[in-house]
C-alpha cells in the first residue's frame, strides 16, 4: 500500500495531533481536505459565530495553500451545521465572500447535533492546478 501523502497548513493547529489526522490528503489530482473548523491555533473555538465561520475558511485557505490549490479549484463542498436554520444567514454571509461568482462548487449542508465544541465545520475537495508544485511538508 502507498503511504498517505498529508498535507499540513505551515501554521498547523493543536487539533490535528489532538485528534491524530492530517489536514488534508493528496491523491494524484485531487487534494482531500478534512474539515476545518474556527479554531485558535490552541484548538479552542473561536467563541463568536461569524468569526468562527471566518476562522474555519481561513483555515480552509492555508490547508488549500499548503496543497497547492485556492478557493478556485474546489469542485466539492460539504458543511456541517449545529443549528441550521438559525445560522444559515451569517454562513451564506461569509460563503458569498469566498464564492462570490459562478460556477459555483457543489456543496451539501448537513445538520449536525456534535462538532466537538464547534458549530461550523468545512470540508472540501479540490483538484491541483496542472504544474502546481506544492509546498513540502
Amino acid at each position: 500500500m502507498t503511504k498517505r501523502d498529508a498535507v499540513f497548513p505551515a501554521d498547523r493547529h493543536a487539533l490535528y495531533e489532538a485528534h491524530g489526522y492530517s489536514a488534508a490528503i493528496r491523491s494524484a489530482d485531487l487534494l482531500f481536505a478534512s474539515g476545518q473548523v474556527g479554531s485558535r491555533a490552541d484548538g479552542s473555538p473561536e467563541p463568536d459565530f461569524k468569526e468562527q465561520v471566518r476562522l474555519a475558511f481561513a483555515n480552509l485557505k492555508a490547508t488549500l495553500a499548503a496543497g497547492g490549490c485556492t478557493f478556485d479549484d474546489i469542485v466539492d463542498v460539504t458543511t456541517f451545521h449545529t443549528d441550521p436554520e438559525n445560522q444559515f444567514p451569517t454562513i451564506m454571509e461569509v460563503k458569498t465572500e469566498i464564492f462570490s461568482e459562478a460556477p459555483y462548487p457543489n456543496w451539501t449542508a448537513i445538520g449536525v447535533n456534535w462538532l466537538a465544541g464547534f458549530d461550523f465545520e468545512i470540508k472540501v475537495i479540490a483538484r491541483i492546478p496542472a504544474g502546481a508544485h506544492a509546498p513540502s511538508r
